[in-house]
């Protein structure tokens, strides 16, 4: 059984809704193997639910499937015995029987109901409207196709608009959870797994067990039978219909075309034809478009850059897709030493930087509350930490070295070089610096920390 990590803001809002007095509809959705049935499965456990999971079969099969599942939730004969060709007759005998507790009634993958029949929106709205909310029930419908379950529950063109009383749409599951799936591991080890699964929960148990993260990556992806080698291919042949066009601009990013001009200039196109797909990425959690956390107005800004957040689709963009080649004729042993010697410095080191700034929010001991945190770059300097505090006039500056050996101050004085380069507030502004180092810090420089209340440093 899946290991349920994290969630907790999700089923404290479904108790919320299952506490109330009256109807509540809820939907769930998220990307496929983000842990969405297993949340669902942790929420039931106490209650009388019936759990329903919707194929891509037909209409009528979908509702005899749902019907059979009814009769015994309900036990009710006539469910057993009786043939219905429609679905209103089937909800009208859940709800009326007399149930001692609130009923739990989860549809799974509902856009596949809608897939098969695009009327069934308008179906459920009927049903809902006229049976469903005027008992107390709870109803979740969820599902991982994102596009079609906003298109079929959330926007204002779908039938159901409206009626939901709560949504949540489940994300990946953050750094700070990871060492409950694997806590034997050393913090480096926990880092370069998460660089590849990403906070994937089916991602993370694939790798359980595996030695090191080599050994993973040979075990579940470079296998051509294992359902991660073409899993990219999986994700966006369920979201879009132009699959190659996608890959296009996600392969330009991987290969550091990150401005929109160099994509456009990679896939020797225009930059005003990308604008739909980069949006659609946008939407699907696998691309974001970054701005200096310096800003006043991000979405004008003409410094915007394109970076891929899913770790699994940049990892596999940058270190399985080049190789697709000798992984397809049985040359593993080639693509593997490949990777070796290109993870750390070509990937890894990249999903520290996140990492790092995802915990900056966490340390206490800082002086103040950070509302921005994020990276800073202009045509000559780059800074991989940079955080501000608008009331306290603050701003702080951060470097974080994924390296074997420990960081010396050079690191911190190059960065008070650097900081000097960022103009925000330069006039009036209190500084503080923060080191990230995975293989740890020189004695001189601990002793610089030791010394100053404006440095601190992070192993």
């Amino acid at each position: 059984m899946a290991q349920f990590v994290d969630r907790e803001l999700e089923i404290a809002t479904l108790e919320k809704e299952y506490a109330k007095k009256e109807a509540s509809l809820v939907i769930v959705y998220g990307r496929r193997r983000v842990g969405k049935t297993t949340l669902l499965s942790e929420f039931m456990k106490d209650k009388k639910a019936m759990y329903f999971l919707a194929t891509q079969e037909s209409e009528a099969l979908n509702r005899s499937a749902f019907q059979e599942k009814a009769a015994a939730f309900t036990g009710n004969p006539v469910l057993a015995e009786t043939s219905f060709d429609k679905w209103d007759s089937i909800f009208r005998l859940i709800v009326s029987e007399k149930w001692e507790e609130k009923p739990l009634l989860i549809i799974d993958e509902f856009q596949y109901l809608g897939k098969t029949n695009p009327a069934f929106p308008s179906v459920f709205q009927r049903i809902w409207d006229a049976i469903l909310i005027k008992t107390p029930v709870m109803v979740i419908l969820c599902g991982s196709l994102i596009s079609m379950m906003v298109s079929q529950t959330l926007s204002y063109s779908s039938p159901l608009y409206g009626r939901r009383t709560a949504q949540i749409r489940l994300k990946q599951i953050p750094f700070r959870y990871y060492r409950e799936f694997c806590g034997d591991l050393s913090r480096r080890e926990q880092i370069e797994r998460y660089a590849v699964t990403g906070g994937v929960p089916k991602y993370i148990e694939s790798f359980t067990g595996c030695e090191d993260i080599f050994t993973g990556i040979e075990k579940n992806i470079l296998d051509r039978t294992g359902y991660l080698y073409e899993e990219p291919y999986f994700l966006l042949q369920q979201e879009v219909a132009e699959v190659g066009s996608y890959f296009s601009i996600l392969r330009a990013i991987a290969f550091g075309r990150t401005k929109l001009s160099e994509i456009a200039c990679f896939m020797e196109t225009k930059a005003t034809d990308l604008t739909r797909n980069l949006k659609t990425l946008i939407e699907l959690d696998l691309v974001q478009r970054e701005v200096p956390v310096t800003e006043e107005n991000p979405e004008k800004s003409k410094k915007g850059l394109y970076r891929i957040t899913d770790y699994y689709i940049r990892f596999w963009f940058t270190m399985i897709y080049p190789n697709r080649g000798d992984i397809e004729q049985g040359i593993v042993t080639y693509v593997m030493d490949k990777i070796r010697k290109r993870f750390i410095t070509g990937h890894a080191a990249y999903i520290y930087g996140d990492v790092c700034r995802a915990e900056l929010s966490e340390k206490t001991e800082l002086p103040c509350h950070f509302s921005k945190i994020g990276r800073y770059w202009d045509k000559n300097t780059e800074i991989d930490v940079v955080a501000l505090a608008e009331e306290e006039r603050t701003i702080l500056f951060g470097e974080c070295k994924y390296l074997s050996e420990a960081v010396d101050a050079d690191v911190l004085y190059q960065l008070q070089e650097k900081a000097k380069r960022v103009a925000w507030h330069r006039d009036d502004r209190r500084e503080l610096y923060c080191l990230f180092s995975i293989g740890g810090f020189s004695a001189r420089l601990q002793e610089l920390a030791a010394a100053r209340d404006d440095l601190f440093l992070y192993e």
